[in-house]
């Protein structure tokens, strides 16, 4: 029995990893000979790509977007499946303020976690809308995603980040009637897959089989869980008992679809990567816009998908 260590996406799990939990729990990664321990970033040493290139892990989950800069920089990640085909951020606002469309945060306070990719995504959505990005008022709320009550407390009109499938649904003495949730991709955003899942070259190349061994059993357990999400509640109530089962049964189902494409999971879609890269290039997050080139591979996946 060989033991891998996977690091998820966010400091507590959520029913986006679905399909290691459901796996894990039916015993199908054991039938393998893999014993599986699944954690969860501690940020004072960084994101799941530093634990990732530490050696810390032999699997990360993290966004598209950080895998291209590091590669950019030369780092030797790769990612060798996809976990979601969507974006999963959101803007929140309340029926309240009257924004109805991104123009509309033009003169508005927008709350969000200023970072290069963050702003970059903001002006996008509202300059896409025929809006002035420079004329929003941008509060920074660092990590916090803003609940709906605190935007009906006057911190801010709107807030950037928040998932659709996670935040959006947690309960708010806020009525649901007042709360508003746009999608990114529903919006404007370009197309990206939100979180990818990778490991460290040099780990890859020295135990191919391993990772293939590793993504047939995970393929697996999201096919499980896509098909039948509440399948997967067990799991998540003994692994996060401190989130209510409505939410985390809500979640599962909403998530669900993002995990495949065309029926299929894992793929890597040159089609969301290479364009968002060159997106992320054209508004100064990202140094290189070739930098997706050699930056995923799916020939570890069942089916070998170049």
């Amino acid at each position: 029995m060989s033991a891998v260590r996977v690091v998820l996406e966010y400091f507590h799990p959520w029913p986006n990893s679905a399909g290691f939990y459901l796996a894990r729990e039916r015993g199908w990664y054991e039938e393998a000979g893999i014993e599986l321990h699944l954690r969860v970033p501690d940020p004072f040493h960084g994101d799941s790509l530093e634990h990732l290139l530490r050696g810390d892990v032999q699997f990360a989950v993290f966004p598209s977007n950080r895998l291209l800069v590091r590669r950019a920089k030369g780092q030797p990640l790769i990612g060798v499946a996809a976990i979601n085909h969507r974006g999963l951020e959101s803007i929140q606002t309340l029926t309240d303020f009257n924004i109805r469309r991104p123009r509309d945060l033009q003169g508005r306070r927008l709350a969000l976690n200023p970072t290069p990719r963050g702003l970059a995504m903001v002006r996008h959505l509202i300059a896409a809308d025929g809006g002035d990005p420079d004329a929003v008022i941008l509060v920074d709320s660092g990590v916090r995603e803003l609940r709906p009550e605190q935007l009906a407390s006057g911190v801010a009109d709107a807030s950037f980040g928040g998932y659709w499938a996670w935040e959006a649904l947690m309960d708010s003495p806020i009525a649901a009637e007042r709360r508003v949730v746009w999608p990114v991709d529903e919006i404007g955003a370009p197309a990206y897959h939100s979180y990818l899942l990778g490991a460290h070259q040099h780990w890859v190349d020295n135990n191919p089989q391993q990772v293939r061994d590793f993504l047939a059993v995970t393929e697996r357990g999201f096919l499980a869980a896509a098909a039948d999400p509440q399948s997967a509640l067990q799991a998540y109530e003994a692994s996060t008992p401190y989130f209510p089962s409505e939410l985390l049964s809500n979640s599962l189902r909403t998530i669900a679809p993002s995990w495949l494409h065309e029926g299929r999971w894992g793929e890597q879609r040159e089609a969301l990567i290479a364009p968002y890269a060159r997106w992320l290039h054209e508004h100064g997050v990202l140094d290189d816009g070739e930098a997706w080139r050699g930056a995923t591979s799916n020939a570890y996946l069942s089916g070998a998908r170049p």
